[in-house]
């Protein structure tokens, strides 16, 4: 594990010093920026690990690289909106699990899971290999889980991938003790508790206050949501419990994110109104008990046709699209085409929405002069499962460093000798 790290920390040193003195010109793909129209026949230019035109005429300086992307489609990097890449590396395994917190009755918003994220998981590989760029990581569990970060995925350390944190605080409404009203009530309590230690934080250093439902620390880490500073991402999928999330944001005037939102499309005018961006897939938005006979397959292009904001995550359970199989957001959103939203819009939300909505979309999430080169030259249509990403840049630098899922693809296609295949 250490001879690894060591490995890791070399190529990003050398991948860095290869993006500061290289510049790079991909040419003759359909390029998607997302910010702007399809350009046919367009160039993508890099110099010193960020983008410097995008364009049909783009002048091209001597001396650059030059990468033939004809009949190929070139999209920026992909930014998986919500994800536990580098917090958690074997299910079954306890020690690798860095996204939960125990914290007080269900409360840990001081809770960071960044500062145990693992920048030489064998899951970041894959993950680039199938063009994820940056995604947003989250803590689970409990009423409040924690704090959420943006990650880049250089090939580097954990202070070189660390994009932004926090970028939101996560809190779940579904069932997590008690009842569902139970839960909005808990809630609504220690942002109250949260109000009243901001206010009266000199009173509470002399021990002159009551006695408050959350600790000290996370009564601090609340205070940015309060202010407005931070998003509360609340996890929610019931069209009723989206509404107590509406109300509670109200209340207490802080910027409100959902996640889940599988009944979203029941309140969507709503939703647009109040200018709130839903975390949704496409993949199993199906129901599966009488509590969710409202969840549609429809639920993500409905939603997007309304003027909500959608990031498109995965959902397909079982936490595989969380941690295991990250890049398959891109099949979310080929599902949500399928399922009437616009092609488009499907590609903007797995790229410059999810940048925008956790404060990084000044750097990823399309392609644009200065933003960082982050860009994936793909075989074809990026949502059909036939796809490949042909060529996956980060931060200017290709990726070539093979995955432990490539690796033990070459070995076992390498038969031994005293194989004999079955008669």
């Amino acid at each position: 594990m250490m001879r690894h790290f060591f490995i890791c920390a070399a190529l990003a040193s050398l991948g860095t010093a290869v993006a500061s003195g290289q510049t790079i010109a991909i040419t003759g793909g359909k390029v998607y920026p997302v910010s702007g129209p399809v350009i046919e026949g367009g160039t993508v230019l890099i110099r010193d690990g960020r983008i410097v035109a995008v364009g049909a005429d783009v002048a091209i300086p001597a001396g650059a690289q030059r990468v033939d992307a004809t009949g190929k489609v070139v999209t920026p990097g992909l930014v998986n909106g919500a994800s536990q890449l580098g917090l958690m590396e074997i299910g079954a395994v306890g020690s690798t699990r860095e996204m939960r917190a125990r914290g007080k009755d269900g409360i840990a918003a001081a809770f960071m899971p960044w500062e145990g994220f693992n920048p030489s998981s064998v899951l970041l590989g894959p993950a680039r290999d199938g063009g994820i760029t940056s995604a947003v990581i989250l803590p689970q569990g409990g009423l409040i889980s924690g704090q959420a970060a943006v990650i880049h995925l250089v090939v580097g350390t954990a202070t070189d991938m660390i994009m932004r944190a926090p970028v939101a605080m996560l809190a779940s409404l579904g069932q997590v003790a008690g009842n569902r009203a139970e839960t909005i009530m808990r809630l609504r309590e220690v942002l109250f508790d949260a109000r009243a230690f901001r206010t009266h934080r000199a009173d509470y250093e002399r021990s002159q206050t009551r006695t408050f439902s959350a600790s000290r620390l996370d009564l601090e880490a609340l205070a940015p949501v309060l202010d407005g500073k931070l998003p509360l991402l609340v996890a929610v999928d019931k069209a009723s419990d989206i509404e107590a999330a509406l109300r509670l944001s109200k209340e207490f005037g802080f910027r409100l994110i959902i996640a889940g939102g599988a009944e979203g499309w029941q309140v969507a005018n709503a939703l647009a109104s109040a200018k709130v961006t839903v975390l949704t897939g496409a993949m199993n938005n199906v129901p599966d008990d009488f509590s969710s006979l409202g969840q549609r397959q429809e639920n993500a292009g409905l939603l997007a046709k309304a003027g909500v904001p959608v990031v498109i995550i995965g959902n397909a359970g079982g936490g595989d699209e969380d941690v295991f199989n990250v890049r398959n957001v891109r099949f979310e959103a080929g599902n949500a085409v399928a399922y009437g939203m616009e092609w488009n819009a499907a590609l903007r939300a797995i790229t410059l929405t999810p940048a925008e909505t956790f404060g990084v979309g000044d750097r990823v999430g399309s392609l644009q002069a200065g933003k960082l080169a982050d860009v994936v030259i793909w075989s074809g249509d990026p949502f059909e499962f036939a796809t490949q990403p042909e060529r996956v840049y980060v931060g200017g630098v290709q990726i070539s460093t093979p995955s432990r899922q490539d690796l033990l693809e070459q070995r076992y296609k390498t038969l031994p000798p005293e194989y004999r295949k079955p008669d």
